[in-house]
């Protein structure tokens, strides 16, 4: 059964297209984030739609010894944020890969570190085609949204461009504040003292 090629396995293939971490993006297909997104993307969408997650894991767990994040992350970054497995669906993948004898875990602090098998490099072999087809589509849109970017104006009404987790912290933070100042309005001084404090203690990082 885990000698199986890509396309005889089909039934448990699965790749979460556009689930990041940001929840908004949820019943999106692959390009939906951006509307549109050109023939290339599109396309890139209609292939992962078929494409198996474990293999990109195994794929680039055979590069270097990887940890879960590190796999959801290598993908943002590989499509400049345009796709990333949510965690939900990374964690499960690996652990079928280390049942099937694909990887092996090992602790490494509070997280486990993955490293590909023998047989993961075989299985891996066997569908090599298919893999670099994807990896090198992943690649071709994560050329597109960083051209898309460039010519994007340095004055965009949004600002500079954050990480998702940076993004989710200052919406966490605007929240708060909001709360705050709901339940009670005489405070707004104090929480613009703490705003202020933050951003000059950023300043001196």
């Amino acid at each position: 059964m885990f000698g199986m090629r890509h396309h005889e396995s089909r039934r448990d293939g699965f790749l979460a297209v556009g689930h990041g971490r940001g929840r908004r993006h949820h019943g999106h297909g692959f390009g939906g984030r951006h509307g549109g997104g050109g023939g290339d993307m599109m396309r890139a969408g209609r292939m992962l739609a078929q494409g198996d997650l474990r293999l990109l894991a195994l794929a680039l767990i055979a590069e270097q010894p990887r940890h879960g994040y590190e796999i959801i992350k290598v993908l943002e970054d590989k499509t400049e944020g345009w796709y990333a497995p949510s965690p939900g669906i990374v964690y499960p993948t690996l652990t079928y890969l280390e049942e099937a004898g694909y990887v092996t875990a090992q602790a490494d602090g509070a997280k486990r570190l993955y490293t590909i098998t023998d047989e993961g490099r075989s299985y891996l072999d066997a569908n090599r085609e298919f893999v670099d087809a994807v990896l090198n589509r992943l690649d071709a849109v994560g050329e597109r949204v960083r051209a898309r970017r460039a010519n994007e104006s340095d004055e965009s009404p949004r600002g500079p461009r954050v990480s998702r987790l940076v993004r989710a912290a200052l919406e966490n933070l605007h929240q708060v504040a909001a709360e705050r100042l709901k339940s009670d309005p005489d405070t707004e001084a104090a929480v613009v003292n703490v705003l202020a404090r933050a951003a000059a203690e950023l300043r001196k990082g």
